[in-house]
């Protein structure tokens, strides 16, 4: 089969690779209907985080049951199938108590920018749709396997509720889902943290009602002015950097709460400040597995459409330009297609 592999940084090739295999009586192959790049994939892109061997890429997927391990009966050969980045087993403790992306079987998804793909923990990982879904949901049905559930967590993990306040920070691809979570739950004004138009409006179409451009101390002190001096009642941060944090921690107010779900770098927070600020603060990976059947719903419905953070579509061959066009903010995020 082909798939994506990184070798350096900047460095994405399209190559020939060993198609997967059953290993585990719990596995199951999938054959990839549509995948994506996703931002965290632009940290090794972008050398923030180490390349020390030449790898495969990926962790967002839907697509097809080809063949399932001995233990999995949850779905069979032939369904489309929705699945989240972090595998489970969806029985142990931390599954049953709502964190199935903390599961003590969990294995992070890393190959799915591929033709075919090997699913650990299928039983507990995969939720079959009711027959095929119209490919016009793929886009939507794809970005719930991440971003639209990152962004579901953010906005859980923050606590927003009917009525209330909700700034969020971070205008990728998890940071404009999470404008659509926020107004999902209720929020009655969405603040959305933007400085590129195209993002804004997209932002607004999914529900945002304020766009702030400053970042820093000068976005805090925006959204002071919005919130009449106080600061909102739920923040989501959706970036993962030092500043992003800083601005989320500053732009709550004090018994308000922060959802963070952007995968940190070179961020430490002040425990002290923390301490006296009455904020809250919640994250860590989505778990995705436990909104799926939800939001899956959302999708089918019409409820919710995240499959419009995808701007530019290209063949999996071109996995590379699909990088570079994010990378270089052309795109927000890149759809591939097998």
């Amino acid at each position: 089969m082909r798939g994506a592999v990184i070798h350096a940084p900047g460095d994405i090739r399209f190559e020939t690779l060993d198609a997967p295999k059953i290993i585990q009586p719990t596995d199951a192959i999938i054959r990839t209907a549509v995948t994506c790049v996703c931002g965290s994939d632009l940290w090794p892109y972008r050398g923030a985080e180490p390349t020390e061997h030449a790898h495969p890429m990926g962790h967002e997927y839907v697509g097809f049951v080809e063949e399932v391990g001995s233990q999995v009966t949850a779905v069979e050969p032939g369904q489309f199938v929705v699945g989240s980045f972090a595998t489970s087993d969806n029985t142990c403790a931390n599954c049953r108590n709502g964190f199935p992306s903390n599961c003590l079987n969990r294995e992070f998804m890393s190959t799915c920018q591929a033709e075919y793909v090997r699913i650990p923990n299928a039983q507990g990982t995969l939720v079959a749709t009711d027959g095929v879904p119209d490919e016009k949901f793929w886009p939507g049905l794809l970005a719930v396997s991440d971003v639209m559930g990152t962004g579901w967590w953010a906005a859980d993990a923050a606590e927003v509720r009917p009525g209330s306040t909700a700034v969020v920070v971070g205008d990728g691809a998890v940071g404009l889902c999470a404008v659509i979570a926020a107004k999902e739950m209720g929020a009655e004004r969405i603040i959305a943290m933007s400085r590129h138009e195209s993002r804004q409006n997209l932002a607004l179409e999914f529900g945002a009602t304020d766009i702030v451009t400053e970042r820093g101390e000068e976005g805090v002190a925006r959204v002071k002015e919005l919130t009449g001096g106080i600061g909102a009642d739920s923040v989501l941060e959706c970036v993962g950097t030092a500043q992003a944090m800083s601005q989320a921690l500053h732009s709550a107010r004090p018994g308000g709460n922060v959802g963070f779900v952007g995968v940190p770098h070179e961020v430490a927070v002040d425990g002290q400040e923390l301490f006296f600020s009455h904020v809250g603060l919640r994250g860590g990976p989505a778990p995705v597995r436990r909104y799926l059947p939800d939001l899956i719903d959302r999708v089918l419905t019409g409820a919710i459409d995240p499959g419009q953070v995808f701007d530019l579509t290209l063949p999996l061959s071109e996995v590379a330009e699909g990088y570079k066009a994010m990378d270089e903010r052309r795109a927000i995020k890149t759809l591939l297609k097998p």
